[in-house]
């Protein structure tokens, strides 16, 4: 039987990690601003399967591989500050010509394969397998537990992120505010990818 604490503790922590900056939650707020709400969803969606299936790997054993490598975890960090750069410099510009470019939200399952390469989703798989796996159950049924707690609370918690993004852009009409943004969000994906770097 799961402990009623322990589930309460979890979705706590779920909700921390997940509604606090990152790499995707900076991705969804761009989504959302962009290209509203309901065109996000598939990269919400994508974000949650690619960490279910992310934790999921990890409580498996493949967290084991990050003690026994940690290097790993660095070619990651680079590779995630790297593509967030390449983001914020997308950005800048994007908003005065939505109708005009040819870009397009993320697609599903680009934003499950971007978290191969998101420090901070691994992170919290990390955690969540070392501290959150119920000792008294089986493997299987602690898995599914703490999964299923994961579906659930990521969409809702990123969510927050891409509503906010779609908020805003009914209300940034104009191209100088159109370009306020666009530079406040290209430096938000830039203090994102120094902090994951210098992050230990």
């Amino acid at each position: 039987m799961i402990d009623l604490n322990l589930l309460i503790a979890l979705v706590s922590f779920y909700f921390v990690m997940y509604v606090t900056p990152g790499p995707n939650n900076a991705m969804v707020l761009a989504s959302g601003l962009k290209f509203g709400f309901s065109k996000t969803i598939p990269h919400m969606s994508g974000i949650t399967i690619g960490h279910v299936l992310q934790v999921i790997l990890v409580c498996l054993g493949l967290g084991k591989l990050f003690q026994m490598f940690p290097q790993i975890q660095n070619i990651l960090k680079i590779l995630c500050a790297i593509y967030l750069l390449y983001l914020g410099y997308k950005i800048i510009g994007s908003f005065s010509k939505i109708k005009e470019d040819d870009s397009r939200p993320l697609k599903f399952y680009e934003a499950a394969l971007f978290q191969l390469v998101n420090p901070k989703a691994w992170t919290i798989s990390t955690m969540v397998a070392s501290g959150f796996l119920p000792k008294n159950e089986s493997l299987l049924i602690s898995i599914l537990f703490i999964s299923i707690t994961a579906l659930i609370i990521c969409p809702i918690s990123i969510s927050i992120w891409a509503a906010f993004g779609s908020a805003i852009r009914n209300l940034v009409k104009n191209n100088k505010k159109k370009a306020i943004v666009e530079y406040f969000l290209a430096i938000l994906l830039l203090i994102t990818a120094i902090l994951i770097v210098i992050e230990k």
